[in-house]
């Protein structure tokens, strides 16, 4: 089943400058053209000119704002393996739609194996989770089957591709 973000292959014109500044770039998306300038010994012009072309060429999606889930009352993570009774392209694609506008998941996976879906979900504890599941998941149409995995403990989270 398609969902709405499908894999690109990498530009071939991606060099090992570009690569350099998206490192830095990932580490700290708000450090200065100037900064990463020096940091790869390049002219800010030429640098700004490459981010500008990794935005446009979509390797640059957006900028982001990483928040720490506990300093703002969403400290319990689930993650929810979820099944469809019915695997059409209508209700996957009706079930993506419900999935987006439920600010509990953070990422969405259309998945191989036993089950369709992966969830990320994030929740304030243990009564809104089940709120959550109850009262929204659950009785989404066309749902199958859910099953929940409680993260006891983080041991990585990382959104930096390095190379």
């Amino acid at each position: 089943m398609a969902t709405k973000e499908q894999p690109t292959s990498i530009s071939a014109n991606i060099d090992k400058m570009d690569l350099a500044i998206l490192k830095l770039l990932q580490q700290n998306a708000r450090i200065t053209v100037k900064e990463i300038a020096a940091e790869v010994h390049l002219s800010t012009t030429p640098v700004h000119e490459r981010i500008k072309r990794l935005e446009q060429n979509g390797v640059i999606k957006q900028y982001a704002t990483l928040v720490d889930y506990t300093k703002v009352k969403k400290s319990l993570k689930v993650i929810c393996y979820v099944s469809l009774k019915e695997h059409s392209k209508s209700s996957g694609l009706k079930f993506i739609k419900a999935i987006n506008d439920l600010n509990e998941v953070i990422e969405c996976y259309n998945i191989s194996g036993e089950f369709d879906f992966m969830l990320k979900v994030v929740c304030e504890d243990m009564n809104s989770y089940y709120d959550f599941h109850v009262n929204k998941l659950s009785q989404m149409d066309n749902m199958g089957n859910v099953q929940s995995v409680f993260v006891m403990g983080v041991i990585k989270e990382t959104h930096q591709v390095i190379w």
